[in-house]
């Protein structure tokens, strides 16, 4: 069967399982990333390491939004070109979609590079932490470009059907990533730097093992040299779906600045390393919940544009179910071995241990909630109603978040940084859930259309 094909054939808990099982596997390895390099960061330099990091992270993150503009959004509009069955256009985003990460990649490290003490200094960079920001972003930025084809690119071999393979780029980039930072950093003695270049090195294998699938004729989608000219039309489809994913990158890194400055100011250096740490710490939560986004994207993507509305319903709600479930696993843990948890990353610093452990306790009350919200906000992503979509998505990191951070830490202290993002989880929680009820009601309508239409059709070919 066509690999395409299968998403509009298949039973939809086959397909959930073939496409989020890889997707979740893959998101979790590449969460290590981060991850690896903040444990032997912590143990092998030390704990203002790790508050450097943190410190640069938003840096990352805004690289990331524009791998998720190119990536999400061409991945989804290929999903429903192919439901479509318009190939040719499929194969045209494709093209469309190296051609901007090469371009938009190469602007952001220059730019990031050139003005990077200025940029650290902005997201809350202290005198003590500015050289170690500056050691391991200078590598990280300026390697830009690997990480946005290894990404953004993969997204689309997942999309045409071939999760597997997709799985394996984030596979080959982690575990080579985790082998090479107790190198760099050990026995190289290279600190930050160290983990740094092990991870451009890393991003850099899966980059390569992106393009050699494309360019071996394993794909079903084909690189074309007609198509790796820009577009007009096709890059205005891929940014209209796209802006959701990135507006929530950029509101990401947006936020994350705000939380390192409310941080130094409530709780100092330390307190930035603990909620570093906790991010990485709930990455490993979050991650399978986006394994399941993207596993669910093609399925919905490509039913949709069929016009297979029974199969679209049938597959958000197993998807929200394993979400919650996930979520729900999550909160168990965390609230059961905050300590344990945080040392992880630093066993010798006690004050740090403290401050992580209360912190992720207090940050993360509300995750079963953001289970259900991360699912399904992610559906008017898949079906490509962006606008909405962006408003979820704001709603939960700006409108509702920023709000918080500002009123709370001055009334409740380096608390009131920590209780900002469960508060504004359940309430944009509720906001999604108001949006995806009225979105189900125009879905069953819109069903319940197509089924008189053929009850018509096959009521008029028996008279004649």
């Amino acid at each position: 069967m066509d690999r395409s094909k299968q998403l509009g054939e298949e039973s939809i808990g086959k397909l959930l399982l073939k496409f989020s099982i890889p997707a979740i596997v893959g998101m979790l390895v590449n969460a290590l990333y981060n991850m690896v390099d903040r444990i032997f960061i912590g143990r092998g330099v030390g704990s203002l390491a790790i508050s450097g990091i943190a410190v640069g992270f938003p840096l990352s993150i805004i690289n990331m939004a524009f791998g998720m503009l190119v990536g999400i959004g061409s991945s989804t509009m290929v999903s429903i070109k192919l439901g479509e069955k318009k190939k040719d256009e499929a194969e045209k985003i494709l093209g469309n979609a190296l051609v901007l990460d090469v371009v938009i990649s190469l602007i952001i490290s220059v730019l990031g590079v050139t003005f990077l003490d200025s940029i650290l200094k902005v997201f809350g960079a202290s005198a003590d932490t500015l050289p170690y920001a500056r050691d391991y972003m200078k590598y990280i930025i300026g390697g830009a470009l690997l990480q946005n084809i290894g990404f953004g690119i993969n997204n689309i071999i997942r999309a045409e059907g071939n999760p597997r393979i997709a799985m394996a780029t984030m596979m080959i980039g982690a575990v080579l990533n985790t082998i090479l930072d107790p190198i760099f950093i050990f026995i190289f003695k290279m600190g930050v730097e160290g983990a740094a270049i092990a991870t451009i090195l890393s991003q850099a294998v899966s980059s390569a093992w992106v393009l050699y699938y494309f360019l071996s004729g394993k794909s079903t989608l084909k690189f074309k040299k007609e198509n790796l000219k820009l577009n007009a039309p096709t890059v205005k489809d891929i940014f209209s779906v796209g802006v959701s994913p990135f507006a929530m990158q950029l509101a990401s890194s947006l936020v994350t600045t705000l939380y390192n400055k409310e941080l130094v100011t409530y709780g100092g250096d330390l307190a930035v390393g603990a909620m570093g740490i906790i991010n990485s710490i709930i990455m490993l939560f979050f991650m399978p919940m986006f394994g399941i986004n993207q596993g669910y994207q093609p399925i919905v993507g490509y039913n949709y544009g069929a016009k297979q509305y029974d199969r679209v319903k049938k597959t958000l709600k197993i998807a929200v179910t394993a979400g919650v479930i996930i979520a729900t696993i999550g909160f168990i843990i965390i609230q059961s071995f905050p300590e344990a948890l945080i040392s992880i990353f630093n066993k010798e610093d006690t004050q740090l241990i403290a401050i992580g452990a209360h912190g992720i306790r207090i940050d993360m009350i509300a995750l079963p909630i953001i289970g259900f919200q991360i699912i399904s906000s992610n559906y008017f992503q898949a079906i490509g109603k962006a606008k909405i979509a962006i408003f979820l998505s704001l709603s939960r990191q700006v409108i509702l978040l920023i709000p918080m951070l500002i009123i709370l830490p001055p009334i409740f202290k380096l608390d009131g940084v920590w209780m900002a993002g469960p508060i504004s989880d359940v309430l944009s929680a509720v906001l999604t859930g108001a949006f995806l009820y009225r979105d189900m009601r125009l879905l069953n309508n819109m069903e319940n259309n197509q089924k008189r239409n053929m009850e018509i059709k096959f009521g008029n070919d028996a008279t004649n």
